[in-house]
């Protein structure tokens, strides 16, 4: 989300990737709803990323773990169904895992810019370089949904306000640096994992919120590229 208050006029570690399923994000509240006992089309492949027992059949205890999971994320409906919602972010977990230490393995961020927050849509991760030496992250971000996409290109942080609301959207947006018009890194009370995706901010836990602000300053470039899934 994304919208910016200034001077009074409306202009506008690795660590968070090793084990995604411990990571408190505040996740949405769980809704009364009931488990199936329908098999997803993802089933196989849901019960090994949980740790099931992989047989491709829907069990109770099957149904209630996948439940757990949707809960926890934001996942909706959240009825225990192995479908394509629910692996497609697990699915996402194990590539942003897959990355290690190593983000910008393919040399898509540029490295001839001194101090730079790199964003790559395609994974949802984020990361600090300066050069080529990787100063924080990578880490799972949740930017913006279909028809609100984050907007990609080499830009700098114009205005930081760490206290800042969205006078669009009425919510608090804490440790905002804007960098493209409405369009912020800032902190969020929901799971990175949860879907659809942001208002076009790149949306990031309080504790990375906190040391993207502690790590950057006015004038610092930022870099988006990629397409996020389903947009």
């Amino acid at each position: 989300m994304g919208d910016i208050r200034r001077r009074g006029v409306v202009a506008l570690g690795i660590t968070g990737l090793v084990a995604p399923l411990t990571l408190a994000l505040g996740a949405a509240p769980a809704q009364a709803a009931s488990c199936t006992t329908a098999a997803g089309p993802y089933q196989k492949q849901v019960e090994k990323f949980l740790g099931r027992p992989v047989d491709g059949k829907q069990s109770g205890a099957d149904c209630s773990a996948i439940r757990a999971f949707q809960n926890k994320h934001g996942i909706t409906p959240n009825i225990g169904y192995a479908g394509p919602v629910t692996w497609g972010v697990m699915d996402l977990m194990n590539k942003q895992k897959a990355v290690g230490n190593k983000p910008n393995k393919a040399g898509k961020c540029p490295t001839n810019k001194g101090r730079i927050a790199c964003v790559n849509l395609t994974l949802q991760i984020s990361w600090i370089q300066d050069g080529s030496r990787l100063v924080y992250g990578p880490v799972p971000v949740r930017t913006g949904r279909d028809g609100y996409e984050t907007r990609t290109g080499l830009k700098k942080i114009y205005w930081r306000h760490i206290d800042h609301v969205s006078t669009i959207y009425n919510v608090p947006m804490p440790y905002s640096q804007f960098f493209d018009g409405g369009q912020a890194f800032h902190s969020v009370g929901v799971s990175m994992w949860n879907p659809p995706g942001s208002h076009g901010c790149v949306n990031m836990t309080n504790t990375t919120a906190k040391k993207y602000w502690s790590l950057l300053k006015n004038g610092d470039d930022v870099f988006v590229y990629g397409r996020k899934p389903g947009t």
